[in-house]
């Protein structure tokens, strides 16, 4: 066994702008616990997934200018999340690195991939056949998964295989990213030291 997995992979991290106010604590090592309160109903049943379906622990707490609308809020929760990621993952010794997954949603599939590079890029290949679910734009969530993987240093691939119901399509997509997070963020005995051949990410 790793030494480093005896180490506690924890973030807490706090964002407070004119625009929102948000506290986010993180535990890859987690058991799926969730305690999220944005505001944004939807939005908080996305992020339960990602806590439910990636065995994390995560606990957020968000408030802001909803009343203009949801963008700045939903995107700074995914600098926040993408900055947990970013320090709970640490120097990444012993990582696997690398996740993918993909998670039916009935008609829905969409595939995730990920590499925890420390080069951020984010394709997000989603189309949703209407502008909003209820009151949250579609258009939000791209927005979201481009700020976590910015902050988080990591290489994402969203992909939309099928799909006709927004619902479907979103629900699927947050399942299959954090599958793919918990997948990458492992950490495997047989890696010495960081899983890269420059020595470093």
């Amino acid at each position: 066994m790793n030494e480093e997995s005896a180490q506690p992979r924890v973030a807490s991290i706090q964002r407070n702008t004119k625009e929102t106010q948000i506290e986010l604590t993180l535990s890859l090592d987690g058991c799926g616990e969730a305690d999220i309160d944005t505001g944004v109903g939807f939005f908080d049943h996305m992020l339960t997934h990602i806590s439910r379906h990636g065995l994390f622990d995560l606990t957020v707490k968000a408030t802001g200018d909803v009343h203009v609308d949801f963008h700045h809020l939903v995107e700074d929760v995914g600098i926040v999340l993408g900055s947990a990621i970013a320090v709970a993952i640490g120097d990444k010794a012993g990582l696997r690195r690398y996740g993918m997954a993909a998670c039916p949603m009935d008609e829905a599939l969409v595939m995730a991939t990920l590499d925890l590079s420390g080069r951020p890029w984010c394709r997000c290949e989603l189309e949703f056949p209407t502008a909003s679910v209820g009151q949250f734009d579609t258009e939000l969530i791209r927005e979201f998964f481009i700020a976590v993987a910015s902050n988080a240093a990591m290489t994402l691939h969203l992909v939309q295989q099928s799909g006709v119901n927004s619902h479907h399509i979103a629900e699927g997509t947050f399942k299959s990213f954090a599958r793919a997070l918990d997948a990458a963020t492992q950490l495997d005995e047989r890696v010495t030291g960081v899983p890269s051949t420059k020595g470093t990410l």
